[in-house]
């Protein structure tokens, strides 16, 4: 997998910008605010459809203009592809696949593949367990591109479910408060059942997934761990999802969710919102069996998020038999020179690399004079 070619029309703080790539390794200099992570954020939207930086399109563009565009040329071992994405202010979004619109953008996911490490990263060890789910499922979009449906399918059913217990709450409150019941809600308890089979039915399909990419990706992680820490430590990555099961058969896994939602049931009549299912699930890593989030030290959990990067690298590349690219953006700075020496070796020439940097002194000699650099000045590139 080689990319090509990058075109940016009003994108970021980017006007108009074309840049060729002509290494396996591109280094992009420059100092902060000068639009050096806007590159690879583009990259990163072709790859996943979203940011990790920002939730609205209207971030992405330029500002005065109603739209922005990327465009990429993509090499593949069964062909080049041109890629384009177009975003408008107001939020719609249109993909293009070899200059032919598609109409359902899961047909986009998974042509380009690409593995995102940044600072923000390090997130995934201290931060909330949204963060590491997150990951999870960023993983998978790209390893199983159905996901991505199979995931807003859950989160329509859980808004949906979410109203209706909010509604639900309301009127009991109403009911409470007066001698005579003026609320039936037997209609909306019915209701709420079915929301139930759905919620379960969404719900096995995400929890399933996410404890098989963990599965795989486990062996890949502590053999990097352990490589990258001299052998002393030992690092265990556990799923706890909300909802427990052990077989993996889905008319059983769907029951665990429909027992365990029956549990909760006035937990969540008094709440007003779900409190079961994959929205809650937790990643659990532990460094010689001490949960790194609340006792590893930063070089730790440095040596944790770096151990997990290279372990998406190499699982994607073993899934899909093409390697894919590589992203990484101002982590140098973020890492020892141990660490960063076990990073550059890692890469290699095995994956096509964008990385950024405010300084070149990370690099060896060797290492310069087999990259593209590329200098960026305000929205500007130069070569």
């Amino acid at each position: 997998m080689y990319l090509k070619s990058l075109d940016l029309h009003s994108f970021r703080n980017y006007s108009h910008q074309n840049v060729q790539f002509k290494a396996q390794k591109t280094i992009i200099v420059g100092n902060n605010a000068q639009g050096k992570s806007n590159l690879l954020e583009a990259v990163e939207l072709l790859a996943t459809l979203k940011s990790h930086r920002v939730n609205r399109d209207r971030e992405l563009i330029l500002e005065e203009s109603e739209t922005g565009q990327i465009l990429a040329t993509l090499e593949r071992s069964y062909g080049v592809s041109e890629l384009a994405l177009i975003l408008r202010s107001t939020g719609r979004r249109t993909v293009m696949l070899n200059k032919e619109p598609l109409r359902r953008h899961i047909e986009f996911l998974g042509i380009l593949n690409a593995v995102q490490f940044s600072s923000l990263d390090l997130e995934l060890v201290r931060g909330s367990p949204e963060v590491r789910r997150n990951w999870v499922d960023t993983l998978l979009i790209q390893l199983e591109p159905v996901y991505a449906h199979i995931l807003q399918q859950y989160n329509q059913v859980l808004r949906q479910r979410n109203a209706l217990l909010k509604e639900l709450r309301k009127k009991e409150i109403a009911n409470q408060n007066k001698d005579i019941i003026i609320e039936d809600l037997s209609s909306d308890v019915a209701q709420l059942k079915l929301w139930d089979l759905q919620l379960a039915l969404s719900g096995s399909r995400v929890t399933r997934r996410r404890a098989r990419v963990i599965e795989r990706i486990i062996p890949f992680a502590q053999a990097w761990h352990s490589s990258i820490s001299g052998k002393t430590e030992i690092l265990q990555l556990k799923y706890k999802p909300n909802v427990e099961w052990s077989n993996d058969d889905a008319i059983q896994v769907q029951q665990a969710f429909l027992d365990k939602i029956e549990q909760r049931r006035i937990a969540e009549q008094q709440l007003g919102t779900t409190v079961v299912g994959p929205h809650r699930d937790e990643i659990e890593f532990t460094i010689n069996q001490t949960p790194a989030k609340s006792y590893g030290s930063q070089g730790q959990q440095r040596t944790l998020v770096l151990a997990l990067k290279l372990a998406e690298l190499k699982l994607i590349e073993e899934i899909l038999g093409e390697p894919p690219l590589l992203l990484l953006d101002d982590v140098l700075a973020e890492l020892d020179a141990n660490r960063q020496n076990q990073l550059l070796e890692a890469i290699q020439d095995r994956f096509q690399t964008l990385i950024t940097t405010t300084h070149l002194n990370s690099f060896d000699a060797q290492w310069l004079k087999s990259s593209q650099i590329l200098s960026v000045k305000q929205g500007q590139i130069y070569e």
